[in-house]
C-alpha cells in the first residue's frame, strides 16, 4: 500500500451513501475531504509511517517510496532489470552521501528520507490538482474542487437540507481552509496553494486553521487547554475501559510534557501533527539494521546496492511479492 494512499473516513462514507441516494443521475467522485485525509479518529493527522506496517505485514513499497521520493518513479524501478536498478540506485546514493565520505550515515539517511516525504505531498497534491482543474488552466476553482471530491455543483440546493447537516459542516470547513490557501485571493489555487489545501498539517497558515478548528470542537470550557476528557471526547462512549486506559496512558506519556493535567498549546501540536523526523529516524533505523553487512551502523555503496530491494526494487523484487502474495491468497483459500 502506497504512503500517500488515503484510508476511507467515516464521513465520507456516509456522504457518498447519501449523495449517491440523493444525486441519482450522477456518480460521486471516490475522494473525501481534504482536511479528513490521514485523520485519526480523535482527529489527529496519521504519521508517515502509518503504513510502514500493516496488518504486521511489512509493506517495502514504503521503504521505495521513501528513498525515491515519487511513487510513479517508485513503480518505474519495479519495472527495471536488477542491473538496470543498482545503476540508477547508485547515482541516488551519491546524492544521499552529502560528505562524499563513501558511506551513507543515519543523519544523511535521515534527511534524505524527510526530503522524499515532502516530495511525496507534493506528487500526490499534483495528481489531485489534475484530477479537480477540469478545464486544464492548471488552477482549482472551489466549484471544480466541488465538483471533483463531492460531485456536486456550486449553486446545488440539495445540501441544505436539515438532513445533511454534516455534509454541510464539512463543506464549510473545506470553504475555509480553500479560502485560507488562496493567498493572492483570487478565487483558485495555484500548484503551491493547493498543496497548502491538500496537506495543511505541512503549512503555518493552514495549520492555524485545523488547529482552531480543533479547539472550537474539543475546548469546551474554552480555557485553551485541553483536559483528559476532552481530548477523548465523544469517542469514549464508544470504546471499552482498556481503550480509555491506553489513551489515557497515550496523553499522560506521549503529550503532556509538562505533566500537569491539561494539553497547551505546543503540546496539542504534538497529537495533531505526528513528527515527521520520527518516521524518517525510523525508517532510517530500520534501513541500516537490514542492510547494514559488516554492523558498522552506517550504510556502504556495496551494501546499499546488494540489497537494492531493500532500497528501490526492481522487475525481480516485484515478480518476488507477487510470488508471496499469491502464495498468501492460496493460503487464505
Amino acid at each position: 500500500m502506497s504512503i500517500v494512499m488515503a484510508e476511507w473516513s467515516y464521513r465520507l462514507q456516509i456522504l457518498t451513501l447519501i449523495l449517491s441516494t440523493i444525486f441519482v443521475s450522477s456518480t460521486p467522485h471516490a475522494h473525501r475531504s481534504n482536511l479528513m485525509r490521514e485523520r485519526e479518529s480523535d482527529g489527529a493527522f496519521s504519521p508517515k509511517d502509518k503504513y510502514h506496517y500493516t496488518e504486521g505485514e511489512h509493506n517495502s513499497d514504503f521503504d521505495h517510496e521513501a528513498i525515491l521520493g515519487s511513487r510513479d518513479v517508485a513503480e518505474e524501478f519495479h519495472q527495471l532489470s536488477p542491473e538496470e536498478a543498482k545503476k540508477r540506485l547508485k547515482e541516488i546514493v551519491l546524492k544521499m552521501d552529502k560528505n562524499s565520505d563513501g558511506s551513507v550515515d543515519k543523519n544523511e539517511l535521515i534527511n534524505w528520507v524527510l526530503q522524499s516525504f515532502k516530495l511525496l505531498s507534493l506528487e500526490e497534491s499534483k495528481e489531485r490538482l489534475e484530477e479537480a482543474d477540469a478545464d486544464e488552466d492548471g488552477r482549482v476553482s472551489w466549484a471544480e474542487y466541488i465538483s471533483e471530491t463531492y460531485g456536486i455543483s456550486d449553486d446545488d440546493e440539495s445540501l441544505n437540507s436539515q438532513d445533511l447537516a454534516e455534509e454541510q459542516k464539512m463543506l464549510k470547513e473545506d470553504d475555509e481552509i480553500f479560502k485560507v490557501s488562496d493567498l493572492n485571493s483570487d478565487g483558485y489555487l495555484s500548484e503551491n496553494e493547493f498543496l497548502a489545501f491538500t496537506h495543511p498539517e505541512e503549512h503555518e497558515h493552514t495549520l492555524r486553521v485545523v488547529f482552531k478548528r480543533t479547539m472550537v470542537e474539543k475546548d469546551l470550557d474554552k480555557d485553551g487547554t485541553l483536559t483528559f476528557q476532552e481530548f477523548i471526547g465523544t469517542e469514549g462512549k464508544q470504546h471499552d475501559k482498556d481503550w480509555i486506559l491506553s489513551e489515557k496512558d497515550r496523553f499522560d506519556n506521549d503529550f503532556d510534557r509538562n505533566k500537569d493535567g491539561h494539553l497547551n498549546n505546543d503540546e496539542i501540536l504534538l497529537w495533531l501533527i505526528p513528527n515527521s523526523r520520527d518516521a524518517a529516524e525510523q525508517e532510517a533505523e530500520h534501513l541500516i539494521q537490514t542492510a547494514d553487512d559488516d554492523m558498522n551502523s552506517q550504510l556502504s555503496m556495496k551494501e546499499i546496492l546488494d540489497n537494492h530491494d531493500v532500497f528501490v526494487g526492481s522487475e525481480i523484487t516485484d515478480f518476488g511479492q507477487h510470488l508471496h502474495n499469491t502464495a498468501k491468497f492460496n493460503d487464505e483459500l
